[in-house]
């Protein structure tokens, strides 16, 4: 196979016969096989060899640097078999297990995987060196973390009281403690998962680590109790907090590089009657979906929205609850109008991501540099768009108005249920019913929901009962997806997430009805006349567009 692989090679143009000559060299010195050395001596591409390979074997290529781990596969093929073939697992569906392949014509690898998982084998193919690096990536946060657990439930000894703190900084500070590399397991574990946040819980007998993934909190493992001292000192040495202060709350930043990843994780403290409870906030930038048109709005929605942040002036604000995607939405906008002639300027608490070409400020309140303050000092730095993380209060929301009525777009978020309630809230806040109502040009409520796994949703129709609930009495029955659960989603029946969008533009009309503090009742009726979308009719269409399920659009909307 040696022979017909350098041939091909030869005649197809792709290597020269010194670049071959190289590469067997390099394999009489090292070993390993003639297509790995050919690509660490730089003869070939990777992308390209796997295409050849492709073409070769008569089977898919596949490039398992952009694949995620699946970790039901993976546990079906122990990590020795994996590097002893050069094989690594995929994806499973139903009776058949994919698997990448440096030789898919190995046929005693392919009858000994089939004996182990019981399944038929689909090969793939991908060069030795990406399946070398997916071995390492796959198996190693699964294989760390129960090795380290081992480790643990191994140790014997047992912190008493008097000497804990002592004991659990002495570990904490040891490189090659099992608390270190049980924390660092944790966190590669939760970044390739795609977790949120990760949730360290102290309790009387145990502790408790829950990750959020898609919105939703799973219980991951439950290190033992005589770990909690070490684990809570290791995770605030990583973050520079004070290990000696454990009665009041404390925040941090933690910067860690996981393969190719950066990654920055915000990490809070709480006490708790049983000790601190950690959480710490993933911050993925290759996770961050910044394309307004990916977000989930539908097309007229879309339009109005953008259509209020191409305004060279006014103020647009998104509303909804903590975690409903606020921040994404308005990174999203600035990406959009980020342009070489503006001067866009962001006041942030705290600064989430880096925005290429944009002038960013974490707010600092505790040294007098608030939102307002922030704001006042944009206003003498000739912004063309300001961003204020959030309106708290009168004087931000006073300052916001008038840079909105002097010919800034200014860009903002509120805690607030829906749109209308908006215009209510900035008013009960203190701000003149005139200056909202010529200040503002669209305002947008927002939830975030969970999307089905499209490997296993299943489809149904929907009862009459469910009809009713959703105010859809007079329509025809319709059909709809269910969650399932497979390997694919963890077996949650879920994957990934996307909006539900209410966007409201302030009509003349509706402006005429702020000026006579009109409610949000009668501001919704009118702006449902005009078109608006509200957050439960955006929801039953992503049902009828087998996005998501009843249960998720009920979760996350009120019957308006």
């Amino acid at each position: 196979m040696k022979d017909t692989i350098a041939n091909q090679l030869l005649e197809s143009s792709l290597i020269s016969q010194s670049q071959l000559d190289l590469a067997l060299q390099e394999q009489g010195k090292s070993g390993g096989s003639l297509g790995y050395n050919l690509v660490k001596t730089g003869a070939i591409s990777e992308k390209v060899f796997s295409e050849f390979l492709s073409q070769q074997y008569q089977v898919p290529a596949v490039d398992l640097d952009e694949l995620e781990a699946d970790a039901h596969s993976v546990e079906l093929i122990p990590s020795e078999v994996a590097t002893k073939f050069q094989v690594v697992p995929i994806s499973r569906e139903g009776r058949i297990l994919t698997v990448a392949m440096a030789n898919p014509d190995n046929i005693f690898a392919i009858d000994d995987i089939k004996f182990i998982t019981g399944l038929e084998v689909r090969p793939v193919v991908a060069t030795e060196t990406a399946i070398k690096r997916a071995i390492d990536r796959f198996y190693d946060s699964a294989d760390s973390l129960a090795e380290v657990m081992r480790d643990i439930e191994n140790e014997d000894f047992e912190i008493v009281e008097d000497m804990e703190d002592d004991l659990g900084l002495a570990e904490a500070q040891n490189e090659d403690a099992p608390v270190v590399k049980l924390v660092n397991s944790l966190i590669s574990d939760a970044v390739g998962k795609g977790a949120s946040d990760i949730h360290i819980e102290p309790f009387e007998k145990s502790m408790r680590v829950r990750f959020r993934i898609d919105g939703m909190l799973h219980e991951m493992m439950s290190p033992p109790i005589k770990m909690k001292g070490s684990i809570t000192s290791r995770i605030k040495i990583m973050a520079e907090l004070d290990i000696a202060e454990k009665r009041v709350p404390q925040d941090g930043r933690i910067k860690i590089r996981i393969g190719n990843k950066k990654i920055d994780l915000r990490v809070s403290t709480l006490p708790t009657i049983f000790g601190e409870k950690i959480v710490m906030r993933i911050l993925d930038k290759s996770n961050l979906q910044i394309d307004l048109t990916k977000l989930g709005f539908q097309p007229e929605a879309l339009e109005k929205f953008l259509k209020a942040i191409e305004s060279p002036y006014g103020m647009v604000l998104v509303t909804g609850p903590t975690g409903s995607g606020k921040t994404t939405t308005l990174y999203s906008a600035l990406n959009r109008i980020n342009l070489p002639h503006h001067n866009i300027m962001t006041a942030e608490d705290p600064v989430e991501y880096n925005l290429e070409g944009i002038n960013q400020v974490m707010v600092h309140e505790e040294i007098g540099l608030t939102f307002a303050s922030a704001l006042k000092a944009f206003l003498r730095q000739d912004p063309n768009i300001v961003m204020v993380g959030e309106i708290r209060d009168l004087e931000t929301g006073s300052i916001a108005v008038k840079a909105a009525l002097t010919g800034h777009l200014v860009l903002s978020t509120l805690h607030t249920n829906d749109a209308p309630s908006t215009i209510n809230r900035m008013i009960d806040m203190g701000v003149e019913p005139f200056l909202v109502s010529s200040s503002t040009n669209l305002i947008q409520a927002q939830r975030l929901i969970r999307r089905l796994c499209e490997n296993c949703k299943r489809k149904e129709l929907i009862h009459p009962e469910v009809m009713r609930e959703l105010d859809l009495g007079d329509e025809q029955p319709f059909e709809i997806y269910q969650p399932v659960g497979c390997p694919k989603c963890s077996d949650t029946g879920y994957k990934g997430r996307t909006g539900l969008y209410e966007v409201m533009p302030i009509s003349s009309e509706i402006r005429e009805m702020i000026l006579n503090r009109s409610s949000s009742t009668e501001i919704r009726d009118q702006a449902i006349q005009e078109g608006m979308i509200t957050l439960r009719a955006d929801g039953i269409w992503k049902l009828k567009q087998g996005w998501t399920s009843i249960e998720e659009v009920l979760r996350e909307t009120a019957n308006k």
